[in-house]
């Protein structure tokens, strides 16, 4: 534990307490103040988080095609440290999390039952807009978000000779050596926070799902000790993945994991109603294509239905504050490759990745709603989220088979998000790890079960709206150092190239 930075440690873990206590001594009354904060949160600033989208993206998009696309994240002639394949792995598993298992087959349904611009529940057009807007809130937008802090911090750490992966070096070009001090640390701090309150969400929607498909595996009762021991089962996962390193640990996770979970998807592709899987996905694409500027901006200023505040702020929330703990962790794999080559990769191959789930998982289970094979609108009215997902897994062949399979690469992808989270975490506070260092195992583990304490205790209060507020407040400040990172880079590669001309 000789790297730790003690004061961003000691800061960080103080603040996680302070959120972390009023939930568990108080839970009625921290309900009453999320909720009150997440609507007030979005009813003002919910035009900036759109904004916030559509200039990350039109800045990446002018990082991939400008003057410095061709700058390589490394010395001249590095090669890379990664395979193309365990790249997108890593990156891909990283970026989605668990989430996408869980909303891949059921965000078409809130959207069909409350459909966006003005569309008449259950209408065609209704349906279209069901099945669009995941692969938009899913899509380049979410992504341009990761890419942004990943070649910032690349380019600092493998080019620009800092030897800590943090946000605040990264911000070095402007803030010059400011970064040492109470600067610095006050933006690595903010960093940290972002990670817990993204990671909340993600634990905090999984962890149920999966508690759901084990009890109907074992006939269990899928009780909130049962979340408990899953995410104990996902740290003794984590830990074994820690022992190992970074190359055989979390590489060999996410390729095995993205490999299952892409089976799960051809299985589920060939057994279901394949023709209307792909005409549907088909036309949800063209429609996201089609509308994407609109969907970018759009407010709902004359109807004022929630819809974006719900749903799109909230994903922009969530990626915002995920954006840091994946632009690191990228950021750390991505030695060797060109800044275009990281972001076309980025956008375009998780994009990708994330539409095939959506398309496959999320139009068959509207198939399952169309033809009346499986009730999943009243479902999940009556029952939630997590046991709408796990029924409409269970009405695949096989039905146990499939359960244990899904479950598996779900319990695999909360311990990749552990592993990725905690060893992002430990690098932001630490002092010096050298380009290619990793932090100190015990480092690492510490803030693995810092990362479960948050979600559990928003769990223990219970509703999608605690684990939506958590990502709404830790993205806010976030907002500021996405801009600083933005400022910096610029800077510091236009420093580059006047040197180097």
């Amino acid at each position: 534990m000789k790297s730790v930075d003690w004061p961003v440690f000691l800061l960080a873990f103080g603040g996680l307490i302070l959120v972390t206590l009023p939930l568990v001594v108080s839970p009625e009354s921290s309900k009453e103040a999320i909720d009150f904060i997440y609507a007030g949160l979005t009813l003002y600033l919910g035009p900036v988080y759109l904004w916030a989208g559509a200039g990350s993206l039109m800045f990446v998009g002018y990082l991939a095609f400008g003057p410095y696309a061709s700058i390589v994240l490394g010395p001249p002639g590095e090669s890379r440290e990664f395979s193309d394949a365990s790249w997108f792995s890593m990156l891909f598993c990283a970026g989605i999390a668990s989430g996408l298992l869980y909303w891949g087959g059921i965000e078409w349904a809130y959207y069909y039952s409350a459909p966006p611009w003005g569309a008449e529940v259950g209408s065609p057009e209704a349906i279209l807009w069901a099945t669009s807007y995941p692969l938009f809130h899913w899509g380049f937008t979410a992504w341009a978000f990761y890419a942004l802090p990943t070649v910032a911090v690349a380019y600092a750490c493998h080019r620009g000779g800092e030897t800590s992966y943090r946000l605040s070096r990264a911000c070095r070009p402007l803030l010059g050596d400011r970064v040492e001090g109470a600067w610095g640390r006050a933006i690595d701090i903010l960093f940290i926070v972002g990670i817990l309150g993204g990671a909340s969400t993600s634990l905090g929607l999984s962890t149920p799902m999966i508690a759901e498909g084990i009890g109907v595996l074992t006939g269990l009762n899928p009780s909130f000790e049962m979340q408990i021991w899953i995410v104990l089962l996902c740290s003794v996962i984590f830990a074994t993945s820690v022992y190992v390193g970074l190359e055989r640990g979390i590489r060999v996770l996410s390729n095995a994991n993205l490999w299952m979970a892409l089976g799960l998807i051809a299985f589920i592709l060939i057994v279901g109603d394949t023709g209307f899987i792909l005409k549907m996905g088909t036309a949800s694409i063209g429609h996201v294509l089609q509308n994407f500027i609109a969907m970018n901006l759009w407010t709902d200023p004359v109807l004022d239905t929630g819809f974006v505040e719900s749903w799109t702020i909230f994903y922009w929330a969530w990626w915002i504050a995920f954006a840091p703990f994946v632009g690191l962790f990228v950021a750390r794999i991505s030695r060797g490759r060109t800044i275009r080559q990281v972001i076309l990769g980025t956008l375009f191959l998780g994009t990708a990745g994330a539409w095939i789930f959506f398309i496959v998982l999320g139009n068959y289970a509207l198939s399952l709603e169309l033809t009346g094979s499986l009730p999943v609108l009243q479902i999940l009215e009556d029952r939630g989220g997590p046991a709408t997902i796990i029924a409409v897994i269970a009405s695949l062949p096989w039905p146990m088979v499939s359960l244990s399979v899904f479950c598996l690469v779900a319990i695999l992808y909360l311990a990749t998000t552990f592993d990725s989270a905690a060893y992002t975490i430990a690098s932001g506070a630490s002092r010096e790890l050298g380009s290619g260092g990793d932090p100190d195992p015990l480092h690492r583990g510490f803030w693995a079960v810092a990362v479960a304490v948050l979600p559990l205790s928003l769990m223990g209060i219970g509703g999608l709206q605690s684990l939506r507020t958590a990502s709404l407040v830790a993205s806010l400040p976030l907002l500021g150092v996405g801009c600083l990172l933005a400022m910096s880079l610029i800077r510091a590669l236009r420093n580059e190239v006047s040197r180097t001309s």
